[in-house]
């Protein structure tokens, strides 16, 4: 079996410069670098958070976020990639952080497996924080 770890994952949104702000404030990602991918038409940027990677996409022509992808039970309803998830000390704490900075949070759950919230990006792009119950 080959060796892979992961590298980064990647969102398309209407405006990049609004977004590398938005990952940067909320999230406290740090820009790496922007550039173009001319076959595809798009302005790029790859945003930094210790080893974790986001690349942002600004295409040319880009559609809006169609309405089911930006909740998560009607979301699953549709195939495809569907979001990335970050691991969270402590899930009121974040909630908590995220409504001071004025964030969306659609969609909470609490099971005994484990806790998580998805938040929405400043395109409606979903992303998922869990946290883990203790061992």
């Amino acid at each position: 079996m080959p060796e892979f770890s992961f590298h980064h994952g990647g969102v398309s949104v209407p405006d990049l410069a609004a977004a590398i702000d938005w990952y940067g404030r909320v999230l406290g990602f740090v820009l790496e670098r922007e550039f173009t991918i001319p076959p595809a038409r798009v302005k790029a940027a790859m945003v930094r958070k210790g080893p974790l990677r986001f690349e942002l996409f600004e295409p040319e022509d880009g559609a809006p976020l169609p309405e089911g992808r930006s909740h998560p039970p009607s979301d699953i309803r549709t195939h495809g990639n569907k979001h990335v998830a970050f691991r969270i000390a402590s899930l009121d704490a974040f909630i908590a952080e995220m409504q001071e900075k004025g964030v969306d949070v659609p969609f909470v759950v609490r099971e005994e497996f484990g806790s998580g919230c998805f938040i929405r990006d400043c395109a409606g792009n979903l992303i998922e924080f869990v946290e883990e119950p203790a061992d």
